[in-house]
C-alpha cells in the first residue's frame, strides 16, 4: 500500500522499480519479527554429524602448519591434507572459510582490472566508424588443414568492413581486415587517416604484437582491448563469428583454402546486403550505413 497515493501496487512492479529480486522480498517478509508473545522460530543448524573440532582448534592448527611449511603457495586443499595427516578431519569448505577469515591463504596476483560483471552497459555506438571489433577463428580444409579467418565489424552498423583468410594466423593476417576497412570507409591509407576510431580486440598474440599495435598508431586508431576472461567486451564480433559458423563454415566441407575463400566471401557479401538487423528496425547493414552517409557528409 502506497502511503502517498493510498493505492495498492503489485509486488512485481515494486521489485522491478527498486531493482530487487522478488525472492529477496519474499525472504525478507518470511524473516520479519514474529508478533509479541509468539514463540521464536528455531535457529537452523547444519545437517549431518557435527565435528568434534572447534573453530579455535582448527585455526590454531592451520596457523602452526603455515608457520612450519617450507612453501609459500599452498592453498586450502593442501592445508586440509596436512590437517588430515594430524588426525583433524574436516570439510574443505570449512578449511577455506577459516583460512580466508584469518588470512592464511596463499597470496595471489590481482590480475588485470575487470569491468561490470553484469555487463549492464553497452558496447554499441550511435555513429559508424567510432568503434570496430576484430577477432579470428579457425576452420578446416582437406588440402591445407586448419586455416584462419580474421574479420572486422563496425559496432554501430554491424557490417563487415574487412576480412581475410590465410593458412597462417599471424599478426599480418590479423592486420589485413583493418587495412581493408580503413580503405573502404576512409577513402585511403595514410598516417593518422583514422583518428577517432577505436578497435576492440582480445589479448591474442596477433593483437599484442608490436607490428600490429604500431600500425594502429600509424593509422591513428585507438586500441581498446577487452578485459581478460570477459568475451562480452568484444561481443559484437564474437556474436558475428557465431553467425559465420552457423551460416557458412559448418555447412561446407572445404577442399582447399581457395574454395573456402570464395564461399566465405560470398556469404559476407550476402550478409552485408541482405541480413536483417533487429537493433536497426530489421534493416540490412548496407541500408543502415547508407542512412548515416548524409550525416557524415
Amino acid at each position: 500500500m502506497s502511503p502517498a497515493t493510498g493505492r495498492r501496487y503489485p509486488l512485481t512492479m515494486i521489485c522491478r522499480v527498486w531493482r530487487v529480486a522478488r525472492s529477496s522480498a519474499y525472504a525478507a517478509r518470511a524473516e520479519a519479527a514474529p508478533p509479541e508473545g509468539a514463540p521464536l522460530p528455531a535457529v537452523p543448524r547444519r545437517r549431518g554429524p557435527r565435528s568434534r573440532w572447534g573453530d579455535d582448534e582448527v585455526v590454531a592448527a592451520l596457523q602452526a602448519i603455515v608457520r612450519a611449511s617450507p612453501f609459500h603457495t599452498e592453498g586450502h586443499r593442501k592445508l586440509r591434507a596436512r590437517l588430515r595427516a594430524q588426525g583433524i578431519t574436516i570439510g574443505a569448505r570449512r578449511v577455506l572459510r577459516l583460512a580466508r577469515t584469518h588470512r592464511l591463504l596463499a597470496p595471489t596476483r590481482s590480475g588485470p582490472p575487470h569491468g561490470d560483471r553484469a555487463h549492464a552497459g553497452t558496447i554499441t555506438t550511435t555513429r559508424p566508424d567510432e568503434l570496430w571489433g576484430t577477432d579470428g577463428t579457425r576452420f578446416y580444409t582437406r588440402r591445407e588443414g586448419w586455416c584462419w579467418f580474421f574479420g572486422a565489424i563496425d559496432h554501430c552498423v554491424t557490417d563487415i568492413v574487412g576480412w581475410h583468410v590465410a593458412k597462417r594466423g599471424d599478426r599480418w593476417a590479423a592486420l589485413e581486415p583493418i587495412r581493408q576497412g580503413v580503405r573502404a570507409t576512409h577513402g585511403g591509407y595514410r598516417p593518422k587517416i583514422a583518428v577517432g576510431l577505436g578497435l576492440r580486440m582480445d589479448w591474442g598474440p596477433q593483437y599484442t604484437a608490436d607490428q600490429f599495435l604500431g600500425e594502429l598508431r600509424w593509422l591513428g586508431i585507438r586500441p581498446s582491448p577487452s578485459f581478460v576472461g570477459e568475451p562480452e567486451c568484444n561481443g559484437v564480433m564474437e556474436r558475428w563469428i557465431r553467425t559465420l559458423k552457423e551460416e557458412c563454415l559448418y555447412l561446407h566441407d572445404f577442399a582447399s583454402l581457395d574454395e573456402a575463400r570464395q564461399a566465405i566471401g560470398e556469404f559476407i557479401e550476402r550478409y552485408n546486403q541482405a541480413w536483417l538487423l533487429e537493433r536497426h528496425g530489421y534493416r540490412t547493414p548496407v541500408d543502415v550505413r547508407r542512412a548515416f552517409m548524409p550525416l557524415a557528409a
